[in-house]
């Protein structure tokens, strides 16, 4: 979860408080349950408050800005006007689009802040938020990224076009030499880092403005000469670029609602592409893209456990920042221009809570005593753990969330059955984006980054997996499994065989083993573990194709084993 540094006098100017020092650290760890958020630490003589923030899905909560603004709704009753996010606003500046970035980055948002004067303290903040939005909601860059200009060293139309990796020169961010673009990916530590988002492109984006100046090579780095912002600078132009036309709008909204709470007044940019986007072939930035939704009062109500009624639940949300109108039955709901993380009745349902506050509602005691106890999958995987241990296995606990990339790709899996898997619908990040539906992958990362670790390697793991079910309801069911792995240079099937003979002696099944065709394993060394003539695993010497893909150098042996089945069938 994101972690942010704050200071107590900024986030009180932010307020609006009359006087510095007027409010205590305990007032502010209260405010904070309203944006989901823990205080991890307050230096008294900075004023440096270290938040942690428990949403990946409010990128606009993951600066000072956005925590005051959440606070101030609060405490005014509404959120303010916004009146760049209006469809009247007239843009007097352009953005111009050359035609071929629809194959590299295809998007851009901007605008400009002009009358705020940047402090320490802001500069601070407007640093920290683009390194958060980039790094995190934009996938490290590879989705949004983000420049900030000095604006009255700007000539408008500012051009985003494609060029010759060595046709365009300037002094990046951090250099004191010219470079080519080609030398800032060879050269410059954000091109090292981030050079990859535009591998296998023989042309480059880069932003110039009327006068040919470049302003940035996104998503690498800015000009030393315009993209350098100091304190005291009152003109600014921000630009957003990446691959998600949502995302690129939303995060400029961002900036631009965070500018705006500072003192700027916003002037939408116009954006002119030479092809149609989901938003048309000119669109004006910043830009509200919030839809209204219908809620049933009913379901918050069933949700919440509590009768609250429309005027109450109206209330709630229009004192957490939606506009919001009511019905006899169900309220319309829009979000705020900076949020787009309404994805299920749910999130309006926590936000009407989180406004009213958990404390107001009533608790109530269960009706029943019960006590609890183990279920048999549990006691099953206990005995399973203590077994393993007792062969020499260390334990590892890796997370259920990992990529296609690692669960089909990696192991061989693409295209066929054994590939398919449940995948994570608006995923925040790639790596986080499919549940896996066996254990070998998860091993095979840990073994990949133990090379260094003295040889033989015994891992396992019994943990959930999720497994696609057309039968089950959800299309999907959760099962308990335990994986296995021998890794060393003369590691064979027989070893692992060994050790799966020894698991099921102990757990009193008895089992056969039979010729499977599987990609993940040798042809001729895999088998599937048969118990009461059905299927419950799989054990076999790991392929060296995968191998090679996760970069282990010695033989691996593994098994798979449900134990899930295994206790449905003892």
């Amino acid at each position: 979860m994101p972690t942010i540094s704050i200071f107590k006098d900024d986030l009180e100017s932010l307020l609006d408080s009359r006087r510095a020092g007027a409010v205590s650290i305990d007032q502010i760890e209260e405010w904070l349950m309203l944006v989901k958020g823990e205080l991890k630490g307050h230096n008294a003589e900075t004023g440096e408050l270290r938040v942690e923030l428990q949403d990946s899905n409010r990128p606009d909560l993951w600066c000072c800005e956005g925590i005051a603004r959440q606070i101030r709704i609060k405490q005014q009753g509404k959120l303010r006007a916004y009146p760049f996010l209006s469809k009247q606003s007239k843009p007097t500046q352009r953005v111009i689009v050359g035609a071929g970035m629809e194959r590299v980055r295809p998007y851009v948002a901007a605008c400009t802040a002009k009358g705020y004067r940047v402090t320490k303290e802001g500069l601070a903040q407007l640093i920290q938020t683009q390194e958060k939005l980039a790094d995190i909601f934009g996938h490290k860059r590879k989705t949004v990224s983000i420049g900030i200009y000095q604006l009255q060293k700007i000539a408008f139309p500012v051009t985003y076009e494609l060029v010759k990796p060595d046709e365009a020169r300037f002094t990046p961010l951090g250099m004191e030499t010219v470079m080519t673009l080609s030398e800032i990916l060879m050269v410059h530590p954000k091109g090292l880092e981030h050079g990859r988002i535009l591998a296998g492109h023989s042309r480059l984006p880069i932003l110039r403005d009327a006068k040919r100046q470049p302003l940035s090579f996104p998503p690498i780095i800015n000009s030393r000469e315009i993209g350098e912002v100091r304190v005291g600078d009152d003109e600014l132009f921000v630009e957003v670029t990446g691959t998600d036309l949502a995302m690129v709008v939303l995060t400029l909204n961002i900036f631009a609602v965070n500018l705006a709470d500072r003192g700027a007044m916003i002037e939408p940019v116009a954006v002119q592409y030479p092809h149609k986007t989901p938003l048309g072939r000119q669109v004006v930035t910043p830009q509200d893209l919030g839809k209204p939704r219908s809620i049933r009062i009913e379901t918050i109500e069933r949700a919440l456990g509590q009768a609250l009624g429309g005027k109450t639940v109206t209330q709630a949300l229009k004192t957490y920042g939606y506009d919001v109108s009511a019905g006899k039955s169900a309220v319309k709901a829009k979000l705020p221009p900076y949020r787009q993380d309404l994805m299920h009745e749910m999130d309006v349902v926590e936000d009407v809570a989180m406004s009213c506050g958990y404390g107001s509602f009533a608790p109530e005691m269960p009706a029943q005593f019960t006590v609890g106890g183990l279920s048999r999958i549990e006691q099953t995987s206990d005995r399973a753990r203590e077994l393993m241990v007792g062969l020499g296995f260390q334990e590892i606990i890796s997370n259920i969330l990992g990529s296609p990339e690692s669960y089909s790709t990696a192991m061989r899996l693409d295209g066929t059955g054994w590939g398919k898997m449940v995948e994570v619908d608006n995923a925040m990040a790639v790596t986080f984006s499919a549940l896996r539906q066996w254990m070998l992958p998860s091993l095979l990362r840990v073994e990949a980054a133990s090379n260094r670790a003295f040889y033989p390697h015994r891992l396992f793991e019994a943990g959930d997996v999720a497994i696609p079910d057309p039968a089950h309801e959800l299309g999907s069911r959760t099962d308990t499994v335990l994986g296995a792995v021998l890794a060393h240079a003369t590691a064979h099937f027989s070893e692992i065989h060994s050790c799966l003979d020894v698991l099921f002696y102990h757990l009193g099944q008895e089992y056969s083993l039979e010729p499977v065709q599987h990609p993940s394993f040798l042809e001729g060394r895999a088998g599937h573990i048969i118990v009461a003539g059905k299927p419950v695993g799989v054990i076999g010497e790991v392929h060296p194709e995968v191998l090679e893909r996760w970069q282990i150098a010695v033989p691996v042996v593994s098994f798979d084993v449900n134990l899930s089945q295994l206790t449905d069938r003892a």
